[in-house]
C-alpha cells in the first residue's frame, strides 16, 4: 500500500479549528490510495447501477471529479467502461461497462462486494488522529462547575472529575447501583469540546474497514458549524463530527475487540476502540462482560497508554490503529474486590 506524504494533512491551515477536513484530492495519486481500488469501486458502482451519471459517481464514491476522470479515462482506454451519452458539459457524461467490463466487474464484486465511499489510508487517519489529539480543547474548572451547579455533587469529587477529565487518564465511578454512574458518564461525554474529522472507511491491507457510524459521530451543532466552516474543497471522504461518545454494557465479549466482518457489504465494521478515537469510550456496568474484568480494562488501558490498538482482520491480517481516546469505566462492585492490583494500578482516578 502506497505511503501517504503526511503534508496534506499536517499543512491544514494552521488558523483553522483542530477539526478542519483535509484538502480535497485533485488526482489519483493525491488520494494515497492504489490505482485499482479507485478503478474496482468504480467498476462495482456501474455494474450495480448500470448505466451511470458521473455526478451519481461522485456522490457514492465520495470522490471528486478529476479523481473519477483520470480512472475512468483508464477505464475507457482498458475496455472496461465507455461513454454512454454526453451532453454539453464537461460533467454531463454518463458512463457504462463493455461486455468484457462487466465480466471483470463481476468477478471484483465476487472478492469484495463493498460499493461505498472511498476509504482514506491507515497512514493518512494516523496522521489525523494524532494531529486532532494534541489540538483537543480542554474542559476548565468553570465548564465543569457550571454543569453541575444544580447538582449534589461534592465539590471534592467534581474537582477530581475536572482533574480526571484535564489529565486524560483512565476514570472508574463506582458506587451502589442507581447512584448516576451512567448518566454522570455521558453528561461528561458531552461535555467534550471542538469538532474532529472521521473517515466513512479505512484502508488495512487488502480489506475495507468502515469508520464512520452516524449513531455516534454526531452532526456538528450550528453554533460549532459556524465557528468551524467546513470549507467547499474538503475531501468529502471525510466527515465533520462532534467528539463520539461510545458506551458498552454487558454484551461485550473478547472479539467484539477487533473488526467485525460485515459480510452482506463486503467490509468490516470498525472496533468500539476505533469508533471511540478522540472521543470518550465508556464501559458500564465492568465485571458483566462477557471477558474478565482485568483482561478488559487492561486491554484498553495499555491501548490508550501506548496509543494504538493491536487489531486483527478474520484472515490473521495484524495491524496497528492510533487510539486516542478518554476511557471511563462505571461498577456497582468495590474495585478491590474486581480488579487485581496490576489492574488497579492502571485507573487514574477511583471516583
Amino acid at each position: 500500500m502506497p505511503s501517504l506524504d503526511p503534508s496534506p494533512y499536517a499543512a491544514i491551515a494552521e488558523t483553522e479549528p483542530g477539526a478542519a477536513l483535509p484538502p480535497q484530492p485533485k488526482t489519483l495519486r493525491d488520494t494515497g490510495l492504489p490505482q485499482q481500488l479507485i478503478v474496482e469501486l468504480i467498476a462495482k458502482a456501474i455494474y450495480v447501477g448500470g448505466r451511470t451519471h458521473l455526478p451519481v459517481l461522485t456522490t457514492k464514491l465520495h470522490l471528486s471529479i478529476n479523481v473519477l476522470r483520470e480512472a475512468l479515462d483508464f477505464l475507457v482506454a482498458e475496455h472496461v467502461a465507455e461513454v454512454a451519452w454526453r451532453g454539453e458539459s464537461d460533467i454531463d457524461v454518463q458512463y457504462q461497462l463493455t461486455a468484457a467490463g462487466k465480466q471483470r466487474a463481476s468477478g471484483w464484486m465476487e472478492r469484495c462486494r463493498y460499493v461505498g465511499p472511498a476509504p482514506v489510508t491507515l497512514e493518512a487517519y494516523r496522521a489525523m488522529v494524532e494531529r486532532q489529539a494534541l489540538q483537543a480543547p480542554q474542559l476548565c474548572a468553570d465548564d465543569l462547575a457550571a454543569e453541575f451547579a444544580d447538582d449534589f455533587l461534592s465539590q471534592p469529587v467534581q474537582q477530581m472529575l475536572g482533574a480526571a477529565m484535564y489529565s486524560g487518564r483512565t476514570m472508574l465511578l463506582y458506587g451502589p447501583s442507581g447512584s448516576g454512574k451512567s448518566v454522570l458518564a455521558r453528561r461528561l461525554g458531552a461535555m467534550q469540546q471542538g469538532l474532529i474529522a472521521v473517515p466513512h472507511a479505512l484502508m488495512v491491507g487488502q480489506d475495507i474497514i468502515q469508520v464512520y457510524d452516524p449513531a455516534l459521530h454526531r452532526a456538528p451543532l450550528p453554533r460549532q458549524v459556524r465557528q468551524a466552516p467546513e470549507r467547499r474543497s474538503t475531501d468529502p471522504r471525510w466527515v465533520l463530527c462532534q467528539r463520539p461518545v461510545v458506551a458498552l454494557d454487558g454484551d461485550l465479549s473478547e472479539d467484539m475487540l477487533d473488526p467485525q466482518p460485515d459480510t452482506p457489504n463486503g467490509c468490516y465494521r470498525a472496533p468500539p476502540q476505533l469508533m471511540a478515537n478522540n472521543g470518550l469510550l465508556i464501559v458500564d456496568d465492568l465485571g458483566r462482560q462477557r471477558m474478565a474484568a482485568n483482561d478488559l480494562l487492561n486491554r484498553f488501558s495499555q491501548a490508550q497508554e501506548l496509543r494504538r490498538s493491536q487489531l486483527s482482520l478474520a484472515g490473521g491480517y495484524h495491524f496497528s490503529a492510533p487510539c486516542r481516546m478518554r476511557l471511563l469505566f462505571s461498577t456497582s462492585q468495590a474495585p478491590e474486590t474486581l480488579l487485581d492490583a496490576s489492574a488497579l494500578r492502571r485507573v487514574g482516578y477511583k471516583i
